[in-house]
Parts: C-alpha cells; sequence; structure tokens
C-alpha cells in the first residue's frame, strides 16, 4: 500500500498544484488602476487649479518642452480645454506595451462635446508611471 501511495505522490502534488492555482484569486496586471489613478489625479490638479500638482505627474520629457508648472498650466488651458475643464471623464480601454501604457478617455466637455483623449504613460526607472503625452479627438457627438 505503501508502494502505491508512493507512485500516486507526484500526481496527487499535480492536483493540488492546480487545485491552488483554481482557487487563487487571478492577478491582474496593477498598472491599470496605477494609470487610471495617476490621470485622476491630474484632472483633479487641472480641476482644482493646482497647476504644481498636474505638473508633478508629467513625464521628463513634457517638463523639458515645459519647463515650469505656470507654463504647462497655460499650455494645458489653451490647447487641452477639454481636459481642463470638464463634465465628465469615463474611463475606457487600457493597454500596455513594456514601459508604455495608452489609456483612452471619454471626455464631455462644458460644451457639451464629446472628446476622445488618448493618453500615453512612461513607466519610469524607479518603477513609477508619469503621463507622457495626450491626444485629443473631438467625437460629432453631442452630449444630452
Amino acid at each position: 500500500m505503501l508502494k502505491a501511495l508512493a507512485r500516486l505522490a507526484p500526481l496527487l502534488a499535480f492536483v493540488a498544484f492546480v487545485a491552488v492555482l483554481a482557487f487563487a484569486p487571478a492577478r491582474a496586471d496593477d498598472s491599470s488602476g496605477e494609470a487610471r489613478a495617476l490621470i485622476q489625479r491630474q484632472l483633479d490638479a487641472f480641476a482644482g487649479g493646482d497647476a504644481s500638482g498636474a505638473y508633478a505627474l508629467a513625464s521628463p520629457g513634457i517638463k523639458s518642452i515645459f519647463p515650469d508648472s505656470s507654463i504647462f498650466m497655460d499650455m494645458v488651458k489653451n490647447q487641452y480645454a477639454p481636459v481642463y475643464r470638464h463634465r465628465s471623464a469615463e474611463f475606457g480601454a487600457y493597454s500596455i506595451d513594456g514601459d508604455n501604457a495608452t489609456q483612452m478617455l471619454t471626455i464631455v466637455d462644458n460644451n457639451n462635446e464629446v472628446w476622445t483623449a488618448i493618453y500615453k504613460l512612461a513607466r519610469q526607472p524607479d518603477g513609477s508611471w508619469l503621463i507622457s503625452g495626450c491626444v485629443l479627438i473631438k467625437s460629432n457627438a453631442k452630449d444630452a
């Protein structure tokens, strides 16, 4: 009987391993949640007029183009008005490719115009994420 159990030991170990995997919670890529939180913090900073807070979430590449927070905020106000001030923002598709990620948002501006915002994020050497760009595309749709 002990010989039979000894022969079954590898099979029992495999079955136990599969059972652990089957009942363990799935581990999703945490960067999706990080991306949403990062973008939401920047949207909140824009809404609150917090230029320093919004600028702190921009990547070094963005900061090299806009050397201080007030210049950055002026650019956002003038070129990204739907991001700067909006009625709503809904997070959509997210994708990651190595150290780069893309997060889509549907934004409704204060004039009820609908926009798609494509945020680009870059993983930094310390593992954190920063916003490296945003493209706005105006939709033909209007929000009611």
